[in-house]
């Protein structure tokens, strides 16, 4: 295919102010935050590192789909260089109010892992897997 492409993920919250408070306790800081009059966040960035993830207040009652068994089905993958940095995001997550759902460990294709989710019930990864290059 041509041309260059990135990819960044968006996430709405019924409490966004909340959710970017539980983002910067888990590493990202905000970048860009635009509240509309009545507080709600209308559009706010994150980062940390290379990942960024673009953040709003849900502007309808969306339903987040529940954990059945390791997974709501889909959910954000956040890449870390350090397995220690893995346990160090899965402890800082829970500290914040987060659900645990897999606890630090390391997997049968040779990488650390861990997964939550927030407080809204979005599911969270953190790993030592990089897709797209070979392990």
């Amino acid at each position: 295919m041509p041309g260059e492409a990135t990819q960044h993920a968006y996430i709405s919250y019924r409490d966004a102010p909340s959710a970017l408070q539980w983002l910067q306790a888990i590493g990202f800081r905000v970048v860009t935050r635009n509240d509309g009059e009545d507080g709600r966040v209308l559009h706010a960035e994150v980062r940390r590192g290379d990942a960024a993830l673009m953040i709003a207040t849900a502007d309808a009652d969306y339903v987040t789909p529940p954990l059945i068994g390791e997974s709501v089905g889909s959910g954000v993958y956040l890449c870390l260089r350090d397995p220690a940095d893995v346990d160090a995001w899965h402890q800082r997550a829970l500290a914040a109010g987060a659900t645990p759902v897999i606890a630090p460990e390391n997997t049968a294709w040779g990488t650390r892992r861990a997964r939550v989710l927030d407080p809204e019930g979005h599911e969270w990864s953190a790993g030592t897997y990089r897709p797209g290059e070979s392990s």
